[in-house]
């Protein structure tokens, strides 16, 4: 997809809700944390107890035999479209070509008994392709396929208006999942695939009206991408690329080798809320370069802590957030449900350091120093446009880079106790900064002039809130390290309403 994420690194619940309490848990420097424990929270914990699918045929539906390779691909194939298959208890097998594959046709629907699997054997890479239209998949567990990098395993060819329910995709190698357009995810189990859980990328057009409700998504990204490819932002619990509409709710997002939730390039209108978000390698939730989101009513907690300690024992200063808004904000000019990022009635604990606004002065449309190579902002249609001398004024100098702007965080219940992260520095920051501007030279932010912008003049503003722990604020760059009342007094003007615990623990 030629989309890679740029280093971290700088170069030049209402507020009654009652807070949760942390899972036993033990950690070491350089531990992944224990896979959590059911929260006591309403939350989708289906991966245990899945629910069962029909044990009898439903009348009309076609039979498929575990006992014959090939059989559901030769009877989709076969069938007339709007068919619905009942795949008997069993392994189900496709021809041992690794290109063998379930091609459904238009409103086919596919249900599982119970203990029904359909097994790749690591032999084939994809289970359900093709470019049919509102296809349902229930009760059904889909395991062992090997779909390259960047591809799925379900959905591979992100055909518009499928179904997923109460469908387990595990063990699998790239993304377990891709999705199209008004595709509906629900009450499924997304477990311990290579890459992804879901890949919600469409290689043309935008994928519109996604839903994402009361799935687990867990354990993904077994093949340690990140680590492979250093940079790649190619890993996640799920990855959301231009989406234009997206609710995400009620979810239990946990133990991700890397970030649980992750927005990247021009995303636009997303709701999450009511998730669980807790114990992911890295962040719980990164918004970057994209617009137009609320986030509310989400627990956050024991996130962040092996890539943020990472970070810190290589001396990194970046304030590596849990919650990381990167180049991302407001833009009325863009239609959605809302005209800015909305951060509200969250409770977040015992995570690594809290929310990060960042701005990158040198990430910008044309810019060599853009990691969404080729992209532009959606205010800009043409990326040429954006090059000397017509980017150094109105409308350009706005138009052609990502903002973090109009930003409200308030409500939210920010809690950090060190002992239980296991952590003495670095771990206790809320930010605001951009970088100082070198790159290209023929770049009209160069200088301070972004990171005064977004810490002063881009309407990013916290409020009402209730911190209790030993938190620390950035604001401007990572050198400007603030206590409470200095992040509250004048220039910063931070967190009115809002009141301060300082003791560790809540």
């Amino acid at each position: 997809m030629g989309i890679k994420r740029r280093h971290w690194a700088l170069t030049a619940a209402p507020l009654a809700l009652a807070l949760l309490a942390v899972s036993g848990c033990e950690s070491t420097p350089h531990a992944r944390a224990k896979p959590a424990a059911a929260p006591s929270t309403p939350v989708a914990g289906v991966c245990a107890k899945p629910a069962a699918g029909p044990a009898k045929a439903p009348a009309g539906a076609v039979t498929v035999d575990p006992a014959v390779v090939g059989d559901l691909a030769a009877k989709t194939n076969n069938s007339p479209p709007n068919t619905t298959f009942w795949l008997r208890p069993g392994k189900h097998r496709l021809d041992p070509d690794r290109y063998a594959q379930v091609i459904p046709k238009k409103g086919d629907s596919y249900l599982g008994a119970p203990g029904a699997v359909l097994d790749g054997r690591k032999k084939n890479q994809y289970a359900f392709g093709g470019t049919a239209r509102d296809v349902t998949i229930r009760y059904l567990t889909v395991q062992g396929f090997v779909a390259p990098r960047d591809e799925g395993v379900v959905n591979h060819d992100s055909a518009d208006g499928w179904v997923i329910e109460h469908t387990t995709i595990q063990n699998n190698s790239g993304a377990g999942l891709m999705a199209g357009a008004r595709q509906r995810v629900r009450a499924s189990c997304l477990r311990d695939n290579g890459q992804y859980g879901m890949n919600a990328y469409k290689a043309t057009g935008r994928i519109s009206g996604l839903v994402v409700e009361g799935n687990e998504i867990v354990g993904n990204n077994t093949d340690d991408w990140e680590r492979r490819q250093e940079g790649c932002g190619c890993t996640g619990g799920i990855k959301f690329w231009a989406v234009n509409g997206a609710d995400v709710r009620g979810n239990w997002v946990h133990d991700n080798r890397g970030a649980g939730l992750w927005a990247d390039t021009n995303n636009n209108d997303f709701r999450i809320e009511d998730n669980v978000l807790e114990a992911n390698d890295g962040a719980a939730l990164i918004y970057e370069t994209s617009y137009n989101a609320v986030i509310r009513g989400n627990t956050i907690r024991r996130n962040n802590w092996v890539e943020g300690r990472r970070y810190a024992d290589r001396g990194d200063t970046f304030p590596f957030a849990t919650v990381y808004l990167s180049e991302s904000g407001g833009e009325p000019r863009i239609r959605a449900r809302t005209d800015k990022i909305e951060i509200y009635r969250n409770v977040l604990e015992n995570n690594w350091s809290g929310i990060t606004l960042w701005e990158n002065a040198d990430r910008f449309c044309n810019s060599p120093a853009n990691t969404s190579s080729g992209d532009c902002t959606l205010l800009v249609k043409n990326t040429h446009r954006c090059a000397q001398p017509a980017i150094a004024t109105a409308p350009l100098y706005a138009d052609c880079r990502w903002k973090t702007q109009w930003v409200d965080i308030h409500g939210n219940r920010f809690v950090l106790d060190k002992s239980v992260v296991d952590c003495t520095v670095k771990c206790d920051r809320m930010a605001v900064l951009a970088n100082y501007g070198t790159y290209p030279d023929w770049s009209p932010y160069q200088g301070e002039r972004v990171a005064e912008a977004i810490t002063g003049k881009q309407h990013n503003r916290w409020h009402d809130n209730v911190y209790v722990g030993p938190w620390k604020f950035v604001a401007h760059d990572p050198s400007r390290i603030l206590d409470f009342e200095q992040w509250q007094g004048t220039p910063y003007q931070q967190d009115a309403g809002s009141t301060f615990r300082a003791q560790d623990g809540g």
